[in-house]
């Protein structure tokens, strides 16, 4: 099997008794022949930004994401398809202890990611709902695939609190080690910056499920990707992250400007 039997009693057990949220880390996931030769598969940076979407932003940069399974090596290709597959959708639902989940099969946000050295992502919840689909996001699974990681070079996965004051769980992108978490509006996470000089690109696999229910507890809020500050973050927190939405919001404002402008003048 190229995903490990997977102990689902006491991933569950551990699950809900996770804290900041639900989750669980699940070390050696893949069989270690099939891990590497994902792995190996992955592109370069240079590889990945003209294949991909690459972020530059003030809460993500120097990123980028493939999320076309068609532009997928053969080995990720095979793991995309087994992280869809109907047996490993009723491992997770148990585990996490959501029915019915959905694979996304357009990877949304997700597929092969690839940070560089010097890029970040800030602490965030995720978007909550695709609206062309109907589908509530549910769970977020986070494959690392890097051979060699040294800590002092950044790029760690870190859980935090509803109120972003306390990292409650950090771990480092070793290869071969998957995370898996409930995504809510309290499920906070981001990654340490990768430092400068890190050799590698930091590489990741991501892929979220969804349910057509929504969770037990919506209200009806639709929301995009919201970001937040860490603690010692003062100039993210007042000055860069607010200069940053206004940025946004004035870029979707002209755009709507625009739709408006195409729609009188009928072209």
């Amino acid at each position: 099997m190229l995903i490990q039997p997977l102990d689902r009693e006491g991933l569950r057990r551990q699950c809900l008794r996770a804290r900041p949220f639900p989750f669980v880390k699940i070390d050696n996931f893949l069989e270690p022949q099939f891990a590497k030769e994902v792995a190996d598969a992955y592109p370069t940076f240079d590889s990945a930004e003209k294949a991909g979407r690459s972020f530059s932003t003030v809460n993500e940069k120097r990123k980028v994401q493939i999320t076309d399974a068609g532009l997928f090596p053969t080995a990720v290709a095979k793991l995309n398809q087994l992280l869809a597959a109907p047996e490993f959708l009723a491992d997770l639902s148990y585990i996490i202890g959501i029915p019915k989940l959905i694979a996304d099969e357009e990877l949304v946000g997700g597929g092969i990611h690839v940070t560089g050295p010097g890029g970040r992502l800030d602490v965030h919840v995720d978007f909550n709902y695709l609206a062309d689909r109907q589908l509530h996001r549910r769970v977020n699974l986070l494959l690392y695939l890097n051979p060699v990681w040294d800590a002092k070079w950044g790029g760690h996965i870190q859980l935090w609190d509803e109120d972003v004051k306390n990292c409650e769980q950090v771990f480092t992108p070793a290869l071969n080690r998957c995370v898996i978490f409930e995504t809510s509006d309290k499920s906070f996470h981001g990654v340490t910056p990768v430092t400068s000089a890190a050799p590698f690109p930091r590489n990741s696999f991501a892929t979220y499920y969804y349910t057509k229910e929504s969770p037990e507890n919506w209200k009806g809020g639709i929301h995009s990707t919201v970001f937040k500050a860490r603690p010692t973050e003062n100039m993210r927190a007042h000055i860069l992250m607010p200069v940053e939405r206004l940025r946004r919001r004035v870029r979707k404002n002209v755009g709507r400007l625009k739709q408006g402008i195409r729609r009188l003048i009928g072209t």
